[in-house]
């Protein structure tokens, strides 16, 4: 039987899905733009949570941008804008929220509240459904729309998540879509294995945009130790490919994370973080510097809808 419940939770209220048979739990915090705080499975008779989440509601008020973002809703735009910049329809806009080495980053919603529009609880899941409505109230993205979140746990220890975006304006607007989740396993990331399915890296300039040339890329198509390796790279995913179209394995501790994408998330960025205790696997609807160089930028006619769905599977391994 699946539950919904609410919490407090070192000042963070939170709102759980739960499957009480299997142990597995979610927690998400509407009021720190809906963030994914804790994705907590039973695994050899412990409770282990995959999420590097943050410490406290403090934490996360003080350090969502220094701490990396950590799980943030990516929206209107994910990853990087060239010196903050864009031009979309002959006009020129300049985001003002949050910039780093002259660009701006991982868009304006990271850190809003969200409201609960609905939860529900059965048999097979348990679901949250979350709305912000933006207003336009950065001069780099004077477009009002709904950004809406749901949240679903299945059997199985699978959660999806689905955005939709709702365009509010009475013209088109520019649309990009992103998830920031952090990942661990409890431990280092070195000794842990890692596989996805592409054939391209975008190739980066040295301030991490996109120069528009796509590189044939060949490794971790199969699953391979992590080691020393370093990412901060984004790749095409190649959907040719079966599904989970990314594995992220612990070995030795015999569990494994799988993620399914649909195809309204093309781009796969990976970056792995100084401190190496988790790794950000993150879906992106479009490239890092989309509403420049428009890989994979969607223009939202009037009143109309985008939507983007991926799934997260926690298997145990035999």
């Amino acid at each position: 039987m699946f539950s919904v419940n609410t919490n407090t939770d070192n000042g963070f209220n939170t709102i759980l899905l739960q499957d009480e048979a299997a142990g597995t739990s979610v927690a998400i915090i509407p009021s720190c733009g809906a963030v994914l705080h804790a994705f907590t499975v039973l695994h050899n008779g412990n409770l282990l949570n995959v999420i590097d989440g943050y410490d406290n509601e403090a934490d996360f008020k003080t350090n969502v941008t220094a701490k990396g973002f950590k799980s943030c809703k990516l929206s209107p735009f994910a990853c990087r804008i060239n010196n903050a910049t864009y031009n979309f329809n002959k006009k020129d806009y300049t985001i003002q929220k949050f910039l780093l080495n002259g660009s701006a980053l991982h868009g304006l919603l990271y850190d809003v509240p969200f409201t609960v529009l609905k939860t529900w609880a059965g048999e097979n899941s348990a679901g949250l459904s979350l709305l912000h409505q933006y207003t336009g109230t950065d001069k780099g993205s004077p477009f009002t729309y709904d950004c809406e979140v749901q949240y679903e746990l299945k059997t199985a220890n699978a959660l999806t998540i689905t955005t939709t975006i709702i365009n509010k304006e009475k013209h088109e607007i520019p649309v990009q879509d992103g998830w920031h989740p952090y990942f661990t396993f409890g431990g280092a990331i070195d000794e842990l294995q890692l596989e996805f399915q592409s054939k391209e890296i975008l190739e980066f300039n040295d301030v991490l945009i996109p120069t528009g040339k796509l590189l044939p890329y060949e490794e971790f198509g199969s699953l391979e130790k992590l080691g020393a390796t370093e990412f901060d790279n984004c790749f095409t995913i190649n959907f040719a490919e079966c599904q989970p179209l990314c594995v992220l394995r612990d070995k030795a501790q015999k569990i494994q994370l799988e993620i399914y994408p649909d195809k309204s998330y093309p781009y796969l960025q990976i970056y792995t973080p100084p401190h190496r205790k988790s790794i950000a696997i993150e879906n992106l609807s479009a490239a890092p510097d989309a509403f420049n160089n428009g890989m994979g930028l969607i223009t939202l006619a009037p009143e109309s809808s985008a939507h983007f769905t991926t799934t997260y599977k926690i298997t145990s391994l035999p």
